[in-house]
């Protein structure tokens, strides 16, 4: 990891105990936990809960470090190493990103007391299995550490970072913007659900967000308010270009969004074709995964065997659809994306 272990999982997990009053519940017998809560200012607390007050990860990480004692940062200390630890042996055991931060998360949250006992990292990764549910693997982890956690828990501590973070491990070239990546991002969009907000492109929908896109497009998103706090908030969301512009502007190390990176231009849909160097009529696109499709308007990504993922609207979010009966007009490379014969 580029941070230590701690700042680059746990800051995640705590931001989600500290805005879950059921997720604080069931960390508070955690190490890890009890530190957090001892050593935040109480106002901070019930600011964050309330509500009222956004939290920095990194600024509350600093915070915690500066006020422990000798002892406690040994423990910290320990926590980084045992999550390091974790990152190795579920690597080397042929786990992506995602797997591994579910193990941490399982240490951190209801295994710390186990972590002193010879063998853990690989009794841990031992719970793992591939195209696993969570029930299965607390189950796992369960009959192997006797503890008691439920999979509801664990899936509700979970899913705020599995909303958050998108998994570029598959990546042919995550340092490049390409076209066959950006079917790999579009699939792992509409298969993981992202919803359809006006105005976005990819990140996860924040309250700060959403209100500054009710106050900049009241017509697309201030009247469908309530649909939108009810199904999509705190997910990932875009609107049709935005999930184009989402690919390009994501940073694959850091998992952060800067508007304007890569040569992505804040295209509409229909400045992004008109943008386009390289487009026809759909009669005559090739079996080229990762081109655009296009009608005035709307745009969607083709992602081969005449099929399209599309961000379609505010109650469908990102969808897949069939490149045929989509109504689309024209085919484009999309502009500063590379493309490559199959």
């Amino acid at each position: 990891m580029a941070a230590p272990a701690v700042a680059a999982v746990a800051k995640k997990v705590i931001v989600y105990i500290l805005t879950d009053e059921k997720a604080l519940k069931f960390v508070l017998g955690v190490v890890l936990g009890i530190i957090i809560i001892i050593l935040l200012p109480l106002g901070v607390i019930i600011g964050v809960l309330n509500g009222d007050v956004e939290i920095d990860p990194d600024r509350m990480q600093e915070m915690i470090v500066q006020n422990l004692s000798a002892e406690e940062q040994a423990m910290l200390q320990g926590i980084e190493d045992t999550m390091y630890g974790i990152e190795d042996g579920m690597t080397n055991a042929g786990y992506g990103n995602q797997r591994v931060t579910e193990a941490q998360v399982l240490y951190v949250l209801a295994l710390s007391s186990h972590s002193a006992e010879d063998g853990f990292v690989d009794k841990l990764v031992g719970c793992f299995a591939g195209e696993q549910t969570d029930e299965q693997l607390i189950t796992a982890v369960n009959s192997a550490f006797g503890t008691s956690i439920t999979a509801q828990d664990f899936t509700n501590v979970m899913s705020n970072i599995r909303n958050a973070y998108i998994d570029t491990s598959n990546y042919t070239d995550p340092n490049t913007k390409n076209s066959t990546d950006l079917v790999m991002w579009a699939e792992y969009a509409a298969d993981k659900g992202w919803g359809y907000v006006y105005g976005t492109y990819g990140t996860v929908l924040s309250e700060s967000m959403l209100t500054a896109k009710m106050e900049q497009y009241p017509d697309e998103v201030a009247t469908k308010e309530q649909f939108i706090r009810d199904t999509w908030l705190g997910k990932r969301t875009a609107d049709c270009v935005g999930l184009i512009k989402g690919y390009g502007w994501f940073n694959t190390v850091s998992q952060e969004t800067v508007i304007g990176a890569n040569n992505m231009q804040d295209w509409s849909a229909n400045g992004m074709y008109d943008a386009a160097t390289v487009k026809g009529e759909i009669s005559t696109i090739p079996e080229t995964p990762g081109l655009a499709v296009w009608k005035d308007g709307h745009i969607g990504i083709y992602i081969g065997d005449g099929n399209v993922v599309e961000a379609y609207g505010t109650e469908q979010g990102v969808i897949r659809s069939v490149l045929a009966d989509g109504g689309w007009t024209h085919w484009l490379e999309v502009p500063s994306i590379t493309y490559t014969e199959e």
